[in-house]
C-alpha cells in the first residue's frame, strides 16, 4: 500500500539521488491533447527544499514540457528503484519553467554545476509526495550514462547565437500547436 509524505526527508531525498533516471509527465488542457512522458539521466535535479526541485532541460527533439508548463503547470515526476528494495516515488506538483534567454536564468543553471548550457530549468512546487510498491518494476544493472546529449550540449565550436537560433528554429512549438521557444525581441543567448 502506498504512502503519503508530508514533505521530503532525508531517506526520500536519498532515495531521489541514487537514482539515475527519472521520469516527468505533463499534459495540456485540451482534451485531445497529447500527453507527454520524458526520460531525464544526468546529474540534473536538485533539491531546493523539502517541497521544492528543480531540474535542468538540456534540449531534446520536442518541446512539450515546457508548453504544458506554460500552459497550466500541472507536472509529475517519477523515479523508480531499478536496483534495491522496490519502491517508487512520485511528486506531484505546479512548474514554473526559465528558458535560457529569461532573467535568472543563469542563477538557476549554478545549481547545475556540471552543465555549462541548457535550454530550460524547471521548478517544480510540490503539492504531492506518494510512493507506491514498485513490485512491478524490473531490475536493471547501470552501465554509463550516455554522452552524446552532453557533449551536444556543451560544444565549444558552436556559438552561443548558434545554440539560440537552433533552438527558436526547432522548439518554436508543440505538437499540439502550442507556443514553445520562439524568439523575444531583446533577449539574451545562451
Amino acid at each position: 500500500m502506498g504512502k503519503v509524505f508530508e514533505q521530503l526527508d532525508e531517506p526520500l531525498i536519498s532515495f531521489i539521488k541514487a537514482q539515475k533516471l527519472f521520469f516527468v509527465a505533463s499534459a495540456p488542457l485540451a482534451a485531445n491533447g497529447h500527453v507527454n512522458l520524458s526520460p531525464k539521466g544526468y546529474d540534473s535535479l536538485a533539491v531546493i527544499d523539502p517541497m521544492t526541485v528543480a531540474w535542468v532541460d538540456l534540449g531534446g527533439s520536442g518541446i512539450e514540457t515546457l508548453a504544458h508548463t506554460r500552459e497550466n503547470g500541472r507536472m509529475t515526476l517519477m523515479f523508480c528503484a531499478f536496483e534495491g528494495p522496490a519502491n517508487i516515488l512520485r511528486l506531484y506538483g505546479t512548474a514554473k519553467v526559465t528558458r535560457f534567454d529569461e532573467p535568472g536564468f543563469d542563477d538557476l543553471l549554478a545549481l547545475f554545476p556540471a552543465h555549462k548550457r541548457a535550454r530550460n530549468i524547471f521548478v517544480l512546487q510540490i503539492d504531492r509526495i506518494a510512493d507506491a510498491c514498485g513490485w512491478g518494476v524490473p531490475f536493471f544493472d547501470f552501465v554509463s550514462e550516455r554522452e552524446q546529449l552532453r557533449r551536444y550540449t556543451d560544444r565549444e565550436d558552436r556559438s552561443a547565437d548558434d545554440w539560440a537560433e537552433r533552438y527558436h528554429e526547432r522548439n518554436a512549438t508543440s505538437i499540439d500547436g502550442l507556443p514553445g521557444i520562439s524568439r523575444q525581441p531583446g533577449t539574451k543567448t545562451p
